[in-house]
């Protein structure tokens, strides 16, 4: 998850739509570890719509009633269904794997898919510590396959379209970058999907699972990062390998890893705030949870000549568009203010159509997991700068 194929961009992924090519017109056969909200709300309609591309042929979670409910949702065909993700991984009649399991079995299931040669779109986070994410590196390494880490925001056309109209580093004096959202259960009881959640599983099923959870924070928290192990630094790590993924790998995209983390307020649950420090300017990354149903996210860069400003909308309602914002100035004391929607395909759309593209090609995606290993430092560096807040008197009452 080697040497760095050509970064790509939203347009080629666009662009491919309508590409009868032999190449480009293969339909890939996809088998989905993980039945849950994500696969429902948002991974298998999205297949579903690329039906010139994919065709789902294998579900795997360890809930049968998931696998029973996720079955009636795939169109073209019955998929076969097991309990097994190496089943899944082995079978001739997938191509290529997508892993949106929880957080835990990210990388086990992975190694998988690697270990039979596979291409895997593996959710975010790809890890949460650089002991897992060296062991996706290695098995990619000795695989024929690749993984692409899914943080999709990256490729949305207007986050592309941004990056050339800022330009580069000279020129900046001052990004933001926001992700201020309600609840997601908001959005999805309002996506038309109907999800369902299931808990026919064992006993020894959850106690795996948080077994696995616990050892991947320890290894962390406290052999990797030196940072005190409590309730409250571990629900940090969690948050920023969850929603953080997104900010934090569109931010390196566009203007690089900072220096240093000059502070941070990670007062969650609530809003939380972090300061980095760039080589002549200052970036603030503001995130967090309440409950106004808005999905306040963007990235927004100011140069002495204008403000370039993307704004993302909530990921689970399909043909919210990505829109590019640009206020600058006009003549000599004029102002003019224009927004630039150049697509109604949705994010994960786009994501699907390169990551279809890097199979086919043979190419690494821009989203590796080398490139997912710098999310992984940004964790560190800001549980580092907020590391006062883990031994305060409330967090030991915590514990």
């Amino acid at each position: 998850m080697g040497s760095i194929a050509p970064q790509t961009n939203g347009a080629h992924a666009i662009a491919a739509i309508g590409d009868d090519g032999e190449v480009d017109g293969r339909i890939l056969r996809i088998g989905i570890i993980g039945c849950g909200e994500i696969a429902q709300v948002v991974h298998i309609p999205t297949i579903n719509s690329l039906a010139h591309k994919f065709r789902t042929t294998y579900l795997c979670d360890i809930s049968r009633d998931s696998l029973l409910h996720c079955s009636s949702k795939v169109l073209g065909g019955t998929p076969k269904v097991t309990k097994s993700a190496e089943e899944l991984c082995s079978s001739t009649e997938v191509d290529v794997v997508l892993i949106c399991s929880a957080d835990a079995y990210h990388v086990d299931q992975a190694l998988i898919a690697l270990r039979f040669d596979k291409y895997c779109l593996l959710e975010k986070p790809a890890a949460l510590c650089f002991r897992d994410i060296e062991l996706l590196i290695e098995g990619e390494r000795k695989s024929q396959g690749k993984i692409f880490v899914g943080t999709m925001r990256r490729f949305a056309p207007a986050f592309i379209d941004a990056l050339q109209e800022v330009g580069g580093r000279s020129k900046i004096q001052y990004v933001r970058v926001r992700d201020i959202i309600g609840a997601n259960s908001v959005f999805v009881d309002q996506s038309g999907t109907f999800p369902e959640k299931f808990n026919d599983f064992s006993p020894a099923d959850m106690e795996d699972r948080v077994r696995r959870e616990e050892d991947i924070l320890e290894q962390a928290l406290r052999y990797e990062f030196d940072i005190p192990v409590t309730p409250v630094s571990k629900r940090m790590l969690r948050v920023l390998g969850g929603l953080g993924t997104h900010d934090l790998s569109a931010m390196r995209e566009m203007i690089g890893m900072p220096q240093s983390v000059v502070g941070a307020c990670l007062t969650f649950p609530g809003i939380f705030s972090v300061l980095f420090h760039y080589d002549d300017f200052p970036v603030v990354y503001e995130s967090g949870i309440n409950n106004v149903p808005l999905f306040d996210a963007h990235i927004e860069v100011y140069t002495p000549e204008k403000i370039v400003r993307v704004n993302f909308d909530t990921p689970y309602i399909k043909g919210l568009p990505v829109t590019m914002t640009i206020r600058e100035k006009a003549g000599i004391n004029g102002y003019q203010e224009r927004t630039t929607r150049k697509t109604y395909l949705d994010p994960y759309t786009i994501e699907f159509l390169d990551f279809h593209r890097c199979v086919v090609n043979k190419e690494t995606p821009k989203t590796s997991v080398k490139d997912a290993r710098n999310d992984i430092k940004l964790f560190q560096m800001i549980l580092k700068a907020g590391e006062a807040r883990y031994q305060s008197p409330k967090d030991l009452k915590d514990q």
